[in-house]
């Protein structure tokens, strides 16, 4: 918080998830880099969550060769995510236009937002930038009602003794409370924008606290939490077998006879499943299913 202004920073540093992200789904450059800014992006909106079970689902939809990514995260710095093409390699040259090749022409910005109870919000933008952190600030901006400024820096560096495309990835975002000072709002933004690259690239290895203290070196600035992210999955083989055993028995029973066992593959961490035949019949032996 930046107490004289009522401003609100969030800061994500999310090298090392962004590349177990890409080990996970094997995916190549382009492919990776956009998970990556997912991912960050669920980081950054998981911690304005409230309550420890509440999360927040990030869609992008496109007509680009990437199809589109699905990401989520909570308010305790856990994130999962996958996109439907791991496969584009191109990323594209710096300047406005560097992911239109991999988003296409056409395509839409969802958010689902866990109201607690039950309950469920969405909102979606049309892309218009075909750029993942432009088109998510505007979506705070015009869905949110929010005015918000949104960075990204993704920036190569040694991994293991080998050069590594996301070898920092860092995520900042600045929004007013609503009380908050418009005026130093739009001030921090230009500057940090100025600043944002040179200042990761100087001073991510230092760790956040340091990285942030470097881009907002105001007197007034007080860290109201830190805590660690990582890119996980609440995948289970239980969760599996509650899912087969809402198939309903005759559904089951077809499996069984057809393919002998079950196999699943969880979409967000790409662990592979498989329920053998006999743990299937004593379920259905059970009277489970």
């Amino acid at each position: 918080m930046l107490k004289a202004s009522d401003l609100r920073l969030v800061l994500a540093t999310t090298g090392a998830l962004s590349r177990q992200a890409r080990a996970a789904h094997q995916s190549m450059p382009a492919s990776a880099a956009l998970l990556s800014q997912g991912l960050t992006a669920a980081a950054l909106m998981g911690a304005l969550r409230k309550g420890t079970d509440s999360r927040i689902n990030l869609q992008l939809e496109c007509d680009g060769p990437l199809r589109g990514l699905f990401v989520d995260g909570d308010a305790n710095g856990v994130v999962r995510g996958y996109v439907k093409n791991t496969l584009v390699e191109y990323v594209g040259t710096e300047g406005k236009y560097h992911w239109r090749p991999v988003l296409g022409n056409h395509g839409f910005l969802s958010v689902l937002r866990d109201q607690g109870g039950g309950e469920y919000y969405r909102s979606s933008v049309e892309l218009e930038h075909f750029d993942l952190v432009a088109d998510l600030e505007r979506y705070f901006h015009q869905s949110d009602q929010v005015p918000s400024h949104l960075m990204m820096a993704q920036l190569p560096g040694v991994v293991d003794g080998q050069e590594d495309a996301l070898g920092t990835v860092v995520g900042l975002l600045v929004q007013p409370l609503p009380n908050g000072d418009r005026d130093a709002f739009k001030a921090l933004g230009t500057r940090l924008k100025a600043q944002f690259q040179t200042a990761v690239q100087a001073h991510a290895q230092d760790g956040a606290l340091t990285l942030l203290r470097s881009l907002v070196p105001e007197a007034d600035l007080e860290v109201m939490s830190r805590y660690p992210l990582r890119f996980t999955c609440s995948c289970s083989r239980d969760r599996v077998k509650l899912a087969l055993l809402a198939m309903g028995r005759e559904e089951l029973q077809d499996l069984l006879a057809k393919e002998g066992q079950a196999e699943a593959t969880c979409q967000f961490c790409t662990t592979r499943y498989v329920i053998p035949g006999a743990e299937i019949q004593q379920m259905l032996t059970e009277g489970t299913a």
